[in-house]
């Protein structure tokens, strides 16, 4: 039995935020796993990403109102003051330090050997070394030197993407998942409160997936059968979580 989790953003800062968490989570598997070439793809991503938008005053605006609630529930009785602080202190931390970093990325655009790569990633098999000869020459060094050199890139990130993983990860605590059912393959849902997220957690084996839709009070769950490529009608069991 293998559990799937889908989520849905219901507003753009959230699908920006989500969209850098998985970059987020390709870099750092391309750090622990040699992937030669691959590893250029998320890191480039990012850049096209950081560049087109500026994220920091976002994320420091988020920064700021998570610290404020935090700091307000510290005086609610039956609260968990250790955690509070503990997620407070990892807030004010991410804060400083996305405050005193330049803009995410801004370095890379410096590096002569990441410029000529990136020009050409896009181009379909354009990582043939007659067309770069400096990307063969690279991927010919020994993987930990390579890994060194990949660390230090993305560190031009990771004052930014941490404070966003760390976002996400409270806003998943917001609620947590409930059994639910939807009956001939679709459910729909409401909240008074606005919501940022929906979740979805389903068993593979019932061999379909949710296509989520919806705004921040409102939002619709339809099943697809995976087989067939089509809409369930049979009664789905799932789990749902709404964050806000």
């Amino acid at each position: 039995m293998t559990e799937l989790t889908y989520e849905q953003p219901l507003n753009e800062k959230t699908r920006s935020f989500l969209r850098l968490e998985y970059l987020s989570q390709q870099l750092e598997t391309n750090v622990e796993q040699d992937h030669q070439h691959r590893c250029f793809y998320p890191l480039f991503s990012l850049c096209e990403l950081t560049e087109r938008c500026d994220y920091r005053g976002e994320v420091l605006k988020d920064l700021d109102k998570q610290i404020i609630t935090l700091s307000n529930w510290q005086t609610l009785p039956h609260i968990d003051k250790q955690q509070v602080e503990f997620y407070l202190n990892r807030l004010v931390t991410a804060k400083e330090t996305l405050q005193a970093c330049d803009r995410p990325g801004s370095a890379l655009k410096q590096d002569r050997f990441l410029a000529a790569l990136r020009q050409r990633f896009n181009m379909p098999g354009a990582c043939c070394n007659f067309d770069l000869p400096q990307l063969h020459y690279w991927l010919a060094k020994p993987w930990d030197v390579r890994q060194q050199e990949y660390l230090a890139w993305v560190e031009n990130f990771t004052a930014l993407l941490s404070p966003i993983k760390l976002l996400l990860e409270l806003t998943r605590q917001t609620t947590q998942f409930n059994d639910t059912t939807a009956k001939v393959g679709f459910f729909q849902g409401n909240s008074n409160q606005a919501l940022s997220m929906i979740r979805v957690k389903i068993d593979s084996q019932q061999g379909c997936y949710p296509t989520i839709s919806g705004h921040k009070n409102r939002f619709a769950i339809h099943f697809v059968q995976f087989e067939q490529q089509k809409h369930s009608d049979k009664t789905i069991e799932f789990q749902l979580a709404t964050c806000a």
